[in-house]
């Protein structure tokens, strides 16, 4: 114990003059906002008692108080408090363009998220792909804020990887190589007329940088898991958790028909990193036909990246047993639905929307399941890129998308078993309930998009 405790407070020692040293340059709004523009919105911003305050204004779109100067790589830790009421955040190299939907303030923010969500720390791509690290699965970061009170931030962007914190404890790790540089902006989130009336604020305040090699004064790393948004390729820490590629980006490999022992001579396309389903006119596994893994999986995690074209139907499929339907129509297992909802026809088939994006189909109706003042569903439309998440642990399986769960059931269960006798799946003995099986993507005649397919087993 001795020993320890002298190891303990020699790293103290170590750290406390780096700490020390740390090249801190203070870069909180003046009076008169000196060095950064009003931007999108009208809300007004005022510097107080050396905090600047951002009151909410009605009629007006998210403001932002954007740093004329830009960053590439950067450490920068605040403090911040807001309303109950009011969302904000603080953008990370954000981007502003004309040739970008009319030059809108767009990129990472570092969330301050008080509702009952609370997703504060978590990264979202601002008037971009929306949620990139939620904390739908770190409740440690959750419970750390503190609704109504200061809260310190810290933000680490380093090359393509962007870490935060929430009151110290560690909040999102991502890796994505969308922007390496751009400015630091101050949210006021858009609201209400009635919200609006109540004049609510949010205040920053102790905002400091570290631009001078920051790689030098970055935190060790932390149990948290890392997610990757690198097309077809993982990051250090998805490679340390045990991801791998189902799809390498550029071959058939690893893949075959689900009827045939060799990839599919027609129907489906691989260009630009992409694998896509060729559109045939809607039928059901009629041209190329589905395509499976080569092996099969019991518990494992898996995500893929899709995009969908308008009224395009396809599925994820797993547990399948390619075996059980020899002629016609796609391979029977259980499907992760993917579907234009606004679109296509079956959204309004099955029982109380069990066909729709994200459902597991014919049976369990999607949801948004993690934030219980938004029921319905994060979704990014035809034309741009949507995450699917599987996780299968022994019969509990989870659907999760876009950074939301949406399905949660047990396979074997009593309800899920009066879910498959009342379905179009009833006459298949046990299904849903076999071991194991291989990965599918289904050839429904739309013309679906896939890349970065990453599993890992458990």
């Amino acid at each position: 114990m001795r020993v320890a405790l002298v190891s303990a407070v020699a790293a103290c020692a170590i750290a406390a003059p780096a700490a020390a040293q740390a090249p801190w340059r203070d870069i909180t709004p003046r009076a008169g906002l000196a060095g950064w523009t009003i931007a999108g919105g009208n809300a007004p911003y005022r510097v107080e008692n050396g905090e600047l305050v951002g009151r909410a204004a009605a009629n007006t779109p998210n403001s932002w108080l954007v740093s004329n100067q830009q960053y590439g790589d950067f450490i920068v830790e605040f403090e911040a408090k807001t309303d109950p009421i009011l969302n904000s955040g603080m953008m990370i190299r954000g981007q502003r363009r004309a040739d970008y939907r009319n030059g809108v303030v767009h990129g990472y923010q570092a969330e301050i998220d008080p509702s009952k969500r609370g997703w504060s720390g978590g990264l979202y791509d601002e008037q971009r792909r929306q949620w990139l690290y939620t904390l739908g699965r770190n409740p440690a970061a959750r419970a750390a804020f503190r609704s109504g009170d200061w809260n310190r931030y810290r933000v680490e962007a380093i090359g393509n990887r962007i870490r935060t914190w929430i009151n110290g404890v560690p909040a999102a790790d991502l890796v994505d190589d969308t922007d390496a540089r751009g400015f630091i902006a101050l949210q006021v989130h858009s609201v209400s007329d009635e919200v609006a009336a109540k004049q609510p604020e949010v205040r920053f305040r102790k905002i400091r940088v570290i631009t001078d090699r920051p790689g030098r004064y970055v935190l060790p790393e932390t149990k948290l898991e890392q997610q990757g948004w690198l097309n077809n390729r993982l990051s250090p820490g998805e490679q340390r958790a045990g991801w791998k590629l189902l799809w390498d980006g550029r071959t058939t490999n690893g893949w075959r028909s689900a009827k045939g022992a060799t990839f599919p001579t027609k129907g489906w396309a691989i260009k630009d990193g992409i694998l896509s389903v060729e559109p045939s006119g809607g039928g059901e596994s009629t041209n190329g036909g589905d395509i499976i893994t080569t092996r099969d999986y019991s518990d494992f995690e898996l995500s893929v990246d899709f995009r969908l074209t308008p009224g395009a139907n396809s599925g994820i499929k797993y547990f399948v047993d390619p075996n059980l339907l020899k002629g016609e129509g796609s391979a029977i297992g259980l499907e992760y639905q993917l579907l234009d909802d606004a679109r296509h026809p079956d959204a309004k088939m099955g029982r109380d929307g069990n066909r729709t994006l994200g459902s597991l189909y014919d049976l369990i109706t999607a949801r948004n399941l993690s934030d219980p003042d938004s029921p319905g569903k994060r979704i990014n439309p035809p034309g741009e890129w949507n995450r699917a998440l599987l996780v299968v642990r022994g019969n509990h399986v989870e659907h999760w998308l876009n950074g939301f769960k949406v399905v949660e059931y047990e396979r074997g269960s009593p309800e899920f078993r009066r879910l498959v006798a009342i379905s179009k799946y009833a006459e298949w003995p046990r299904f849903g309930e076999w071991a194991t099986g291989p990965i599918l993507l289904q050839d429904h005649g739309d013309r679906v998009d896939f890349r970065s397919i990453k599993l890992r087993e458990f």
